[in-house]
C-alpha cells in the first residue's frame, strides 16, 4: 500500500482578491473550484490547478482574515511548483521581476534547477524543473504560454524540531522511503528527502530539522496542511485502518464530495491529509466552466443564499 504523491496543498490568504489575481493572472493557474471551507462556510476555499484539474496539481487557499504567519519550526515552509526546463525558469524569473515580485535567482538544489519566490502575502514558493517528465495538462486560457505553465505540485519542504519523530511516522506508518539528503543553499543545514510511490519531484517531502527555531504561528502567507494521494476508496479505507492500528489520532473518514479525506498530525504538529484522487472537480460542474460560479456540495446547497450573502465579492 503506497501513497502515490502530493494530492494538494492548502494555504491561508487574508486577501482573496489579490490572491485570485496573483495565482490566475500572474502565475497563470486555472481556478478550478470556487467553493467554501466546509468547516467554516464564511470563508472561500479556492482551488488553483492545471487545465484538467488533475489531482496533484491543486494549490488551494482558505480565505481567513488572519494576521501574517510568524515563521518558524513545525510548519510547511516552502511549496514546490513543477515546471519544465531551464528556459522556463528564465521566463518565470523575468516575469516575476517585471511584476515587482519577491524573487531570487535560479539556483540548483538537490540536483534540480529551482527559482524561489513569494506571493504578495509572503507565501513561500519555489519553481522546480522536473525535466518535463510525466503528463501535463496546460490551460488554454492561461496568460502563460503552454510550455511554461506550472505542471503540478512538489516537492514540499517541512521544517521540524525533531526529525526522528516525523521520520518514524513517514517510514513506518505511511510507507515512505528515506531517499537521500543534501545541503540547503539558503541555510547551512541538511535537508532529508522522503519519497512515496514511484518517487520523483511530485512525490517528495523535503525535511529540514531546526531544533532551536521557535514554533511557527499559523496565519496569512502560511500553509494550513498538505495532502497525499491515494488512488481509490479501497486504499483510502485501508489507510484509515492503518492509522488506527498505529494508534495515530485522526479525524476519521470525511466526505469532501470532490474527494474523501482523512486528517491527522505528525508528531511535530503539522497537519497531514490523505485524499482520494476522485471523484474530482467535474462532479458538479462541466470541465469547460470549472471555477466560474460558486460551487457547493449537496449538503450545503440548501444554505446557498445565506452562504453567498456572507462571502466577500472576489471582483
Amino acid at each position: 500500500m503506497q501513497l502515490t504523491g502530493i494530492h494538494h496543498l492548502t494555504a491561508i490568504s487574508a486577501k482573496p482578491r489579490e490572491n485570485l489575481a496573483f495565482y490566475t493572472g500572474l502565475l497563470g493557474m486555472r481556478l478550478v473550484k470556487k467553493t467554501v471551507n466546509q468547516d467554516d462556510v464564511s470563508a472561500y476555499h479556492l482551488f488553483y490547478a492545471d487545465g484538467k484539474a488533475n489531482p496533484g496539481t491543486d494549490l488551494t487557499f482558505f480565505d481567513f482574515p488572519a494576521a501574517p504567519e510568524r515563521r518558524g519550526s513545525n510548519s510547511i515552509s516552502r511549496t514546490g511548483l513543477r515546471v519544465a526546463g531551464e528556459k522556463t525558469l528564465g521566463y518565470w524569473r523575468d516575469r516575476l521581476k517585471q511584476a515587482g515580485g519577491h524573487v531570487r535567482d535560479v539556483v540548483e538544489v538537490d540536483g534540480r534547477l529551482t527559482l524561489p519566490f513569494e506571493d504578495g502575502e509572503g507565501q513561500r514558493l519555489v519553481l522546480v524543473d522536473d525535466g518535463g517528465t510525466g503528463p501535463a495538462s496546460p490551460w488554454e486560457r492561461s496568460p502563460v504560454p503552454a510550455e511554461h505553465q506550472i505542471r503540478g505540485l512538489g516537492p514540499i519542504v517541512l521544517t521540524v524540531q525533531d526529525l526522528a519523530r516525523t521520520e518514524m511516522v513517514l517510514t513506518r506508518a505511511m510507507n515512505m522511503r528515506r531517499a537521500r539528503d543534501y545541503t540547503s543553499p539558503h541555510a547551512d543545514a541538511r535537508i532529508v528527502v522522503f519519497t512515496m510511490g514511484e518517487g520523483g519531484p511530485a512525490a517528495e517531502l523535503h525535511i529540514l530539522e531546526e531544533k532551536d527555531l521557535p514554533v511557527a504561528r499559523q496565519g496569512a502567507g502560511g500553509v494550513h496542511h498538505v495532502a497525499f494521494r491515494t488512488p481509490d476508496e479501497a486504499q483510502y479505507h485501508a489507510w484509515t485502518q492503518r492509522l488506527n492500528e498505529f494508534a495515530i489520532p485522526n479525524s476519521g473518514e470525511i466526505d469532501r464530495f470532490y474527494f474523501r479525506s482523512l486528517y491527522f498530525r505528525e508528531p511535530n504538529g503539522i497537519l497531514f491529509e490523505i485524499a482520494t484522487d476522485g471523484p474530482g472537480f467535474a462532479t458538479d460542474e462541466p470541465m469547460a466552466t470549472l471555477g466560474e460560479k460558486l460551487a457547493l456540495p449537496p449538503f450545503l446547497e440548501p444554505r446557498r443564499a445565506a452562504i453567498e450573502a456572507g462571502l466577500k465579492p472576489l471582483g
